[in-house]
């Protein structure tokens, strides 16, 4: 059924096992000690100049804004609900001439450098149309205990967009890659905050590059790539952190080492080496850097905070991807993870989109609920429950997503 929108919880919620619990919180006594309800009163949304009313801006300075879970929905993402991740000024996009924009191959590794307009990436290489997953290295680190530093994203830094361009391995091969290849490098217009220097500059290990459907793409969903997610060119790859997808991409160079642009360095989209305490400190020379993203899923419906009536039937949907994996399962629970079922899957339209999954409960009682899902890729990796590993900059959290509803 569909739930009633105009209704949501209006009360208090808990935020420990001794505060005031929802009402007939259903199958109270299997939830993971220590953990909170979910926050189900009324959000409003803040406004930045230029974005939809329905974006949360974190900054405006870089700009960081995210859309909420339902509207993820749809399997090809629309460009005006994707998430919009900057790191230091945003281009002159006005003055921006796509007819002159180049993009240059170059590298200690590139036995012939190129520069190649737009128009000629479009005339002398194949063009391909895919769908592919972007998330931030980030995504839901607003859920990790104790906190960690960064920009606190909740669940939906993350979207599947359809790009068009032409393959990097494509590119690569018409330069020639030398033996010794290690990196690439990843170039764009955009400065650091200051006006001085590059905002970022990352890549992807060799292989990557050579062997997988990455991109350089000029357009989305079937347009010219908007302002916000990179304008004229971007550098697109699926399964991998974002930062990696850089906008307004002038160029890629190919490194005999791995690439020192900024933000590789440690602590920047790296993991501690060995597991650490949540709170711990580690050292720069103990993380090591995130080249791929883990399995994770999403609910789009029902959005948190809604009701249904006993007896009828609850449809629940959304996504789930595994970085470079395909996803093999999604499950549902709705008494924290004593039971599971499992829902339909489908199939990605081509490797690294996202896979969309649905069910329908049939919740046993009146009272308050969790609906949880976890996704489990081709090789047995699986959602944890709760936390996953801490980790001092918060990423890779994958922890079940879960949604509120009541049952009157």
């Amino acid at each position: 059924m569909t739930i009633d929108r105009r209704k949501f919880l209006k009360g208090a919620v808990a935020t420990s096992v001794t505060a005031m619990l929802p009402l007939n919180w259903a199958f109270a006594q299997n939830r993971p000690a220590g953990m909170a309800a979910l926050d189900v009163s009324a959000v409003t949304w803040s406004k930045v100049e230029d974005l939809p009313e329905h974006f949360k801006v974190l900054n405006s300075s870089p700009l960081n804004a995210f859309p909420p879970e339902h509207l993820l929905a749809p399997v090809k993402t629309p460009a005006d609900v994707a998430f919009i991740r900057w790191n230091g000024q945003m281009p002159d996009f006005e003055n921006i001439d796509p007819d002159t924009w180049e993009f240059t191959v170059d590298g200690e590794s590139i036995e012939t450098p190129k520069t190649y307009t737009i128009a000629e990436l479009k005339s002398k290489f194949k063009t391909h149309t895919q769908q592919l997953v972007l998330e931030c290295g980030g995504n839901s680190r607003e859920n990790f205990y104790p906190n960690a530093k960064g920009n606190q994203w909740s669940n939906t830094a993350v979207f599947c967009a359809e790009w068009t361009g032409v393959l990097i391995k494509d590119v690569l091969a018409d330069c020639g890659v030398k033996s010794d290849a290690v990196y690439t490098a990843h170039y764009g217009a955009d400065k650091h905050i200051s006006g001085k220097g590059a905002a970022i500059s990352r890549g992807v290990p060799i292989d990557a590059a050579m062997n997988e459907n990455g991109m350089i793409a000029w357009g989305m969903n079937g347009e010219a790539i908007p302002y916000m997610h990179g304008y004229p060119l971007r550098i697109v790859f699926g399964g991998r952190p974002g930062s990696v997808s850089q906008k307004c991409a002038t160029g890629m160079g190919v490194r005999d080492r791995v690439h020192d642009g900024k933000k590789m360095g440690a602590p920047a989209y790296q993991v501690p080496k060995n597991p650490v305490a949540p709170g711990e400190k580690v050292d720069n020379k103990d993380f090591k850097v995130i080249e791929e993203m883990i399995v994770k899923s999403l609910i789009t419906a029902p959005q948190t905070g809604g009701e249904l009536t006993l007896s009828k039937s609850l449809e629940v949907s959304g996504h789930a991807w595994a970085g470079v994996r395909d996803v093999a399962k999604v499950e549902v629970s709705y008494d924290y993870g004593t039971t599971w079922q499992t829902a339909s899957l489908t199939k990605p339209v081509n490797p690294m989109a996202w896979q969309q999954w649905k069910i329908n409960l049939n919740l046993p009682q009146t009272g308050y609920y969790e609906i949880w899902a976890k996704a489990t890729d081709t090789k047995g990796d699986s959602q944890p429950m709760v936390q996953p590993q801490w980790n001092p900059k918060g990423y890779l959290f994958n922890g079940c997503h879960r949604v509120a509803v009541r049952v009157v």
